[in-house]
């Protein structure tokens, strides 16, 4: 057996080896930093809930979805709503959401959003307003 290559070998063996502790060596030093050691972010305000009442209800025709949903404005002042409803149920050939075109809703009035579906998902957004997410129930 030739052992001519073994010191060689050997040798680039415990340069690797040595390298290894090294390298761990610095890892275990290194400080930990958990969340609580995380500098601090101001915390943004929390943006204030849309002031609209929901209420569901069944389609008064035969065409189209089997729901309604009525939000009243119960703020003193118009607001700008737009949003989109996440479909629960989608045909391949189909967009899975659609969009609520921003309607101007004033102060007592009522925005009606129809064909729903039961599991609909409904997301409404309003300048300054946090977004009110609402789901379809299954029965009413």
């Amino acid at each position: 057996m030739n052992t001519t290559h073994y010191p060689r070998i050997v040798s680039s063996n415990r340069v690797l080896l040595a390298l290894a502790c090294a390298l761990g060596l610095s890892l275990v030093s290194a400080p930990v930093l958990s969340a609580a050691d995380a500098p601090k972010k101001p915390q943004a305000e929390k943006a204030a809930v849309l002031p609209l009442t929901a209420t569901f209800g069944k389609a008064t025709g035969t065409e189209g979805a089997p729901f309604v949903l009525k939000l009243k404005n119960d703020s003193k002042a118009t607001l700008k709503v737009s949003g989109k409803v996440l479909l629960a149920v989608v045909h391949h050939a189909m967009d899975k959401a659609r969009v609520i075109p921003e309607q101007a809703v004033e102060a007592g009035h009522v925005m009606t959003v129809k064909d729903l579906s039961a599991e609909d998902k409904v997301v409404l957004t309003a300048e300054g307003y946090a977004p009110l997410e609402l789901k379809v129930p299954f029965k009413l």
